[in-house]
């Protein structure tokens, strides 16, 4: 079974990493999850219900195949912080500033910080998907800095050329190229193609 990390930080767009979860455990990922202390307020916050309740429910939907290992916030003990410990890569979605500054300068004092600096250290794919509009020149800086440290920045800018229709249309297109970059299949939303551009009347 094929690991990934997937973490979820105190951004807005908790929705986010709820859904990619249940993406990866479809997918038939071994996935080691990680939540910040404030992305539990926020899931409660933004979502009505706690994470121990989404978990329940994504759990109990699952296919047969994914499973998941979940971690303390602060467990700096944990397998997916070091490097000996094989893995596809991270995924941090959403990623608040705050976590962005941090793995841009390699202050891992967490265990998400810690996994994001693991992936970079051994050339594995990282997605990080920060939700913060407007942005300062700080906030741009250090997502260059994690750019060039080899990792992919990811925002949550939604399209509307799929024509959505509900919200959970929007959470699935970032979903979507969460996936795309890991090359994991989905049928979140169709691939453009000519076909998609209809015709003038």
């Amino acid at each position: 079974m094929k690991r990934i990390v997937l973490a979820i930080t105190g951004a807005s767009g908790s929705a986010y990493g709820i859904r990619t979860l249940e993406c990866l455990l479809s997918a038939d990922r071994e996935v080691h999850f990680v939540v910040s202390p404030m992305a539990e307020r926020v899931i409660l916050h933004e979502t009505g219900a706690t994470l121990d309740q989404h978990l329940t429910g994504i759990l109990a939907a699952a296919p047969e195949g994914g499973s998941l290992v979940r971690h303390r916030y602060d467990d700096l003990f944990a397998s997916v912080a070091s490097g000996s410990f094989a893995t596809e890569g991270m995924i941090v979605a959403p990623c608040s500033m705050a976590t962005v500054a941090e793995i841009a300068s390699g202050y891992a004092h967490s265990l998400v910080v810690r996994a994001a600096d693991v992936a970079l250290k051994e050339r594995r794919t990282l997605v990080v998907v920060p939700r913060e509009t407007p942005l300062s020149s700080i906030h741009l800086s250090n997502m260059l800095k994690v750019t060039e440290a080899g990792g992919v920045v990811l925002p949550a800018m939604p399209a509307f050329y799929h024509r959505p229709t509900h919200i959970r249309d929007l959470v699935d297109f970032v979903v979507s190229r969460i996936l795309n970059v890991f090359g994991i299949e989905h049928s979140l939303i169709s691939e453009w193609s000519d076909d998609s551009i209809e015709p003038e009347e």
